[in-house]
């Protein structure tokens, strides 16, 4: 089966799901405040724990959301480490459309009319 590309997104398929694996384990685990702040103490132990790949190790070291999803990363799970610095899904948008939050929250407005 051939797979279908929107240009300018990164599908999340079972390919990304395995590359991403230990990425999102990793920021599933941020649920717990004990998990966050053991990462915030030292972030290169806490990425070697989970077995990060140099690549997504650097990825986190960005805080670039469009290189985490390159690296595996899922959308949902990325909010849990955005959570960390006290970015929300509106931040992770801008950064997705190359936009400022003010200017990707006025566009959700205008689509919401």
């Amino acid at each position: 089966m051939e797979k279908r590309c929107i240009e300018g997104t990164t599908p999340f398929d079972g390919d990304a799901a395995r590359k991403g694996y230990a990425l999102n384990k990793m920021c599933f685990s941020f649920n717990e405040a004990a998990n966050r702040a053991e990462f915030q103490k030292d972030e290169e132990a806490y990425m070697t724990k989970y077995q990060l790949t140099e690549a997504q190790k650097a990825a986190i070291r960005s805080r670039q959301v469009l290189q985490l999803i390159d690296a595996g990363g899922n959308a949902y799970y990325l909010a849990k480490f955005a959570g960390i610095f006290g970015l929300d899904m509106q931040d992770i948008g801008a950064q997705q459309t190359g936009m400022t939050k003010d200017e990707f929250k006025a566009k959700l407005q205008a689509y919401a009319g």
